[in-house]
């Protein structure tokens, strides 16, 4: 993969996680009210370059283990599965 659209995927993926853990947990918390609306921003603002820097260490992590998994699964040859699915 591309290293620069690998770079965009995680940009535009931890700021959809971000966004949507930071507002559900502290909707949770506060209750839907204008003090969870109005604090939202600010965790979010928090938690979007955490959930960055956590990607840079756990994307390759991943990969290697999902590439660890695909190898060891019931399909090591990487053709098409009992279901026609790769």
């Amino acid at each position: 993969m591309d290293k620069k659209i690998a770079l965009l995927a995680q940009v535009f993926m931890t700021c959809i996680m971000a966004a949507t853990m930071s507002g559900i947990m502290s909707l949770i918390a506060l209750g839907p009210s204008e003090e969870w609306l109005a604090g939202w921003p600010l965790q979010f603002a928090i938690a979007w370059p955490i959930a960055f820097a956590l990607t840079m260490v756990a994307w390759p992590a991943s990969m290697k283990l999902a590439f660890a998994v695909r190898r060891t699964g019931p399909d090591a040859s990487g053709g098409e599965g009992a279901r026609g699915t790769a």
